[in-house]
């Protein structure tokens, strides 16, 4: 039952995009995130969970439906996303790129009124105190991730999105990570809205659960998910669903890109009267 008195951090209401005018990525998904919430987002790939975030961090702004962060729409009032902190699905630092953990922090900050100490306080959040002079390419992955983690923090957000963000690093670090999680969102009080193939993280560390595979099939309190065999086997099902569709996906681009080739070779010294509209990849949505 929805807590009317809680304070309501962002609300998504009949979000729909569609991406080159027929497929649809997101279709009428609704929900809210409560202040203390820790809402983890699960579905397979492709079920529109970075299309999601885009839209909702402003990226994407040609989607139908209502976006408000503290009771603001994000279309009509930008400022309102300065609150909101955004660690990417892969890691997006450079490994040879010159700069030590404290310069890489400082680039989110927003304004300059004692930046100093904000980067310094971020840095010591993710337990990276000992690193601050150290080249991000001298880090070790899971330490890369904390430096992200600071970045997105030196503004003291509100509302932290983190799309996969324990992709690719081993699972002592991947522990560590959710230590830090829990820590942000219960001391720190900071509400989290987190998208994660890992339902065992989730079902210990979200109080709720969203399961997108482009609609919305379960939003609700976290142990009604994981305690609903029917509901976990939808889930089963829907992520073996999305893997094979998007193995077909994959299967018709090489056909197609191996079709184009050979066309292209048979008729190099003919002019071409038709417009190449090889499959566009999805594979970020």
């Amino acid at each position: 039952m929805q807590d009317l008195a809680a304070v309501k951090v962002a609300v998504v209401k009949n979000l729909t995009y569609t991406y080159s005018s027929h497929l649809v990525v997101l279709d009428n998904i609704s929900f809210v995130v409560n202040e203390g919430d820790l809402l983890g987002i699960v579905g397979p790939n492709g079920a529109g969970k970075t299309t999601l975030f885009s839209c909702m961090l402003g990226l994407f702004e040609d989607y139908r439906g209502e976006i408000t962060i503290f009771d603001q729409d994000i279309r009509k009032n930008k400022k309102v996303l300065q609150q909101v902190g955004y660690i990417p699905q892969k890691n997006s630092i450079d490994q040879n790129f010159p700069a030590t953990v404290q310069e890489i922090v400082s680039l989110g900050i927003i304004g300059k009124k004692n930046s100093h100490d904000k980067i310094i306080s971020a840095i010591e959040t993710v337990d990276l105190s000992g690193q601050i002079d150290k080249r991000i390419g001298e880090l070790s992955g899971g330490q890369q991730q904390k430096v992200l983690i600071a970045k997105a923090l030196v503004n003291d957000p509100k509302l932290l999105i983190l799309d996969e963000p324990t992709t690719s690093i081993d699972q002592d670090t991947q522990d560590k990570f959710y230590a830090l999680l829990k820590k942000l969102n219960q001391k720190n009080k900071i509400s989290i809205i987190w998208a994660s193939h890992d339902l065992d993280a989730v079902n210990k560390l979200a109080n709720k659960v969203a399961c997108i595979n482009r609609s919305m099939f379960f939003h609700g309190d976290a142990h009604e998910f994981f305690e609903n065999d029917e509901l976990l086997k939808t889930y089963s099902e829907s992520a073996m669903q999305a893997h094979m569709h998007l193995h077909l996906r994959k299967e018709d681009r090489k056909g197609d890109n191996s079709n184009s080739s050979n066309n292209n070779n048979s008729n190099s010294n003919s002019n071409n009267k038709g417009t190449n509209t090889g499959g566009q990849d999805y594979r970020g949505i």
